[in-house]
């Protein structure tokens, strides 16, 4: 049985969706930020914390793990910077409960969801995972904690994981079952389509004088689905022992700017967005893209969905979300 912990949030349930369909699963989820609509109901659901020993240790006492998959984190970069005391508590002190309960029970393969955010501001146009790690926020430190610790784990007491460090995921289960559902709302993607429903005046771009083609930040996005893969295969190769440790950035390698998004969108949709130019934020990079091809090299696994199919996944979610969250 794999244990997803985090598996009613969007990145987590979407892994969950495909995990069932040849894994048992079990979900532990607190629901502070994820939803109950949102686990498959072929899932076993357990509502805990992450931190909570006496949960941890009824989910281990309960089931049979062989893995354990993290999908727990607090992620808002602004967040973390205001309150950094909550990001190392639940990213760094709650994920060693949950590392010391696995070595308890004798569990050692693990699944890391880490974040480009450990990358800080790069100084190459292509982030391969040999470019430095210097986060510039809790957010970022906190993951990398997380990572230092798993290599101590792995080379002290057997530890077999696999980190893979995200750019951004985007779109929605392909059924528009579940979807990107944040309060409040950070991500690009969301924050466009909603605008275009009418639940929003407008959509701010922050800096249009960046070193791009366009003027415009360019990142890298990546179907959520894709990302859902990408574990599996990672998971397939610890359980199979031809993994013990690994790193691996999840990425499409091409990048597109703020422009290209809000025009594929309008395209997607068929209406026309009302765009502000703001000024740029503090701490944006220009350009943030990622190689993966050492995640293809050793476990055959590409990104398959294109920048426009990821929009259209994500516009049927929006247009359907109402009736599957009342």
């Amino acid at each position: 049985m794999i244990l997803v912990i985090g598996g009613a949030g969007y990145i987590g349930s979407h892994l969950v969706k495909e995990l069932v369909k040849t894994n048992e699963v079990v979900v532990l989820d607190n629901l502070s930020t994820g939803h109950r609509w949102a686990i498959d109901e072929k899932a076993v659901f357990v509502e805990g914390n992450l931190g909570n020993e006496k949960d941890l240790e009824s989910v281990f006492t309960n089931h049979k793990i062989d893995a354990v998959m993290h999908f727990a984190a607090n992620s808002l970069v602004g967040e973390s910077v205001t309150d950094p005391l909550k990001y190392y508590q639940n990213n760094v002190a709650a994920t060693l409960t949950l590392l010391q309960t696995m070595m308890k029970h004798n569990v050692k393969k693990f699944i890391f969801s880490s974040t480009a955010a450990t990358y800080g501001i790069p100084s190459v146009d292509i982030i391969t995972e040999d470019t430095a790690t210097n986060p510039i926020n809790p957010y970022g430190r906190s993951k990398l904690m997380i990572e230092q610790i798993l290599a101590d784990f792995a080379s002290a007491y057997d530890m077999e994981y696999v980190v893979l460090r995200y750019f951004n995921a985007a779109g929605a289960y392909e059924t528009a079952e579940i979807g990107e559902c944040h309060d409040p709302e950070t991500h690009l993607v969301p924050i466009i389509l909603q605008h275009l429903l009418g639940e929003r005046e407008n959509i701010s771009v922050f800096g249009s004088d960046y070193d791009t083609a366009d003027g415009t930040c360019i990142r890298d996005y990546i179907h959520v689905t894709d990302l859902a893969n990408a574990h599996i295969s990672a998971l397939q190769a610890l359980l199979d022992g031809s993994k013990k440790t690994a790193t691996y950035n999840l990425g499409n390698g091409l990048g597109y700017s703020v422009k290209e998004v809000i025009e594929t969108c309008e395209k997607v949709t068929g209406k026309k967005a009302n765009v502000v130019m703001a000024d740029r934020r503090a701490g944006d990079p220009a350009r943030l893209v990622a190689s993966s091809d050492k995640i293809h090299a050793e476990l055959g696994w590409k990104a398959q969905i294109s920048l426009e199919k990821i929009i259209a996944s994500a516009w049927n979610w929006h247009q359907n979300s109402a009736k599957v969250t009342n």
